[in-house]
Order: C-alpha cells, then sequence, then structure tokens
C-alpha cells in the first residue's frame, strides 16, 4: 500500500479489499459439521455417573454456591440403605440448570470436588419456551454405559465411598443387577 495516501484513504484501500473477498459464509442448521467445536469447549452440562451407575453428585451444593449468575439449584437428600444413589450419605435428589441464566464460566466445574459435574460439546440449547430451558436431574445425567445398572441401588459389596472415587469400582456387579431386576418385577406387579 502506498504511503502517499492519506492514513483515512488507507483504511478504505483495507474496506475495499474486503468486500472484493469471497464471503466464509457457513449454512449453519445444514452444515453443522464445518467447524465443529474444539475439545475444551464449555457447552451443556452434565452429571456424571461411577462405572456402576451410582451418582458422583453428592448433593453438596458447592457449584450452586460458585456460580456467579445464580444459575444453578440444588437440594441434597440422605441416602438409604433400601434407596442409594450416590456412595456418599448424601446426593442430589433435585438439580436444575437454569440455561437462560449461565454464562458457561466453568466456575461450577472447577469447585465440584467428586468431578460429578463436567461440560459436554453440545451447543444447541436454543427454545421456544423459558421452561424448557430450565433443565432437570433426568436431562443432565450421563447416559448409562455397558456394565452399569440404573440407580438406585446398592454399592458394590465390600466396597466403601473411598474405593469409588480412587477408581477401584469397574462396573456393576451380578448382585447389583439382581437388585434392580427385582426392584423392576416389584414394580411391574404392583402396577
Amino acid at each position: 500500500m502506498p504511503k502517499f495516501l492519506p492514513p483515512s484513504l488507507r483504511g478504505f484501500a483495507v474496506t475495499f479489499g474486503e468486500m472484493l473477498r469471497k464471503p466464509n459464509t457457513q449454512q449453519y442448521p445444514e452444515e453443522k459439521d464445518l467447524y465443529p467445536p474444539q475439545p475444551r469447549f464449555h457447552g451443556r452440562h452434565q452429571l456424571n455417573r461411577h462405572p456402576d451407575g451410582l451418582e458422583k453428585c453428592v448433593g453438596c451444593e458447592l457449584c450452586a454456591w460458585a456460580c456467579p449468575a445464580d444459575a444453578i439449584f440444588v437440594q441434597g437428600a440422605d441416602n438409604t440403605e433400601t434407596e442409594r444413589y450416590s456412595p456418599g450419605e448424601r446426593y442430589g435428589r433435585v438439580y436444575q440448570i437454569n440455561y437462560l441464566r449461565c454464562i458457561f464460566c466453568g466456575l461450577c466445574i472447577e469447585a465440584c470436588p467428586t468431578r460429578a459435574l463436567t461440560m459436554t460439546n453440545e451447543y444447541e440449547l436454543a427454545e421456544d419456551n423459558r421452561q424448557k430451558a430450565i433443565y432437570e436431574k433426568q436431562d443432565l445425567l450421563g447416559p448409562l454405559l455397558p456394565g452399569m445398572v440404573p440407580a438406585p441401588h446398592s454399592m458394590v459389596e465390600g466396597a466403601t465411598e473411598q474405593d469409588y472415587y480412587l477408581g477401584a469400582v469397574t462396573g456393576a456387579t451380578e448382585a447389583q443387577r439382581a437388585e434392580v431386576a427385582e426392584r423392576d418385577t416389584a414394580k411391574e406387579a404392583s402396577a
């Protein structure tokens, strides 16, 4: 670019050069995979499970305290021997995230002592109803992977809460599978 041109004309030269360049347009709903999110992208939250299917959330409410936008509501409850949802003394009975308030900062992830809460790469969270933007616990829970059984059920026999957090539990046992099958059979019989 010639130096003898006044600065305002040099600025316009950049503008005119950009006007002649072919636009880089993504046809979004049809071409979603053109620019995939990066691996560390902060998207929708997910509540994780232990390898046997028990939930990692212990209902401590630290994520709600850490949230600067007040988007998270957690209400803990005590586990019982007949209904155990997590290996700890407590579990998150009510867990809600309001995505109209969430700023996707990740402070809730850092505050979680059990790594129960992580963020996925899912970014399509637009809704046509404000109520649908409040995700409940069942919407946030991670899927049951092979080797897991749905909670509530007892812990692995002989395992302690510490064994779960150290990774000693690798999957559901036959006793846990039988317990869940028996519970489901009893529910069907009473219905």
